[in-house]
C-alpha cells in the first residue's frame, strides 16, 4: 500500500474514530509537462482530520501544475486547469477506498445457516 500521510502511530480504531468524527482521507491531482508529453498524477494519500484545510496540504501541488502543467500541447493545457480545480477544491476524496483496504470485509452468515434461527415463511 502507498503511503498516507497522517496516520502514523494511529490504530484501525482510531483512523475509524477520526473518519467517523468527519475526517478524510484525500489525494492531490498534478499536471506536469514537457511540450509533447503531459503527466497527470496524483499526490500520495493524506488524511484529512474534521476541521484541517485540505488546501494547506496541497498547495505544493497547485503551484507544482501551476507553473509546470501548461507546457505541453494539446493535453497540458486541458489536465492543467481539471487539476488546479480539484486541487483547489480539497483534493479528490477516496475515504471509501481507503476504508474498504484498512478494515476487514464483513461476512454475514446465510440466514437459516448454524447456529441462525430457520425463517418460518421462507421454502423448505
Amino acid at each position: 500500500m502507498a503511503k498516507v500521510h497522517g496516520i502514523e502511530g494511529l490504530s484501525v480504531g482510531e483512523i475509524e474514530a477520526i473518519i467517523t468524527d468527519g475526517g478524510k482521507f484525500v489525494v492531490f491531482p498534478y499536471c506536469v509537462s514537457l511540450i509533447i508529453i503531459s503527466f497527470r498524477r496524483s499526490s500520495e494519500v493524506y488524511l484529512i482530520r474534521r476541521g484541517e484545510s485540505a488546501l494547506a496540504k496541497g498547495w505544493g501541488y497547485a503551484v507544482l501544475s501551476f507553473f509546470l502543467g501548461w507546457w505541453g500541447f494539446p493535453f497540458g493545457l486541458i489536465f492543467t486547469p481539471i487539476t488546479l480545480f480539484q486541487t483547489l477544491r480539497g483534493g479528490n476524496d477516496v475515504t471509501k477506498d481507503m476504508m474498504d483496504a484498512l478494515l476487514p470485509p464483513v461476512v454475514a452468515a446465510p440466514v437459516g445457516g448454524a447456529g441462525q434461527p430457520r425463517n418460518p415463511w421462507s421454502a423448505q
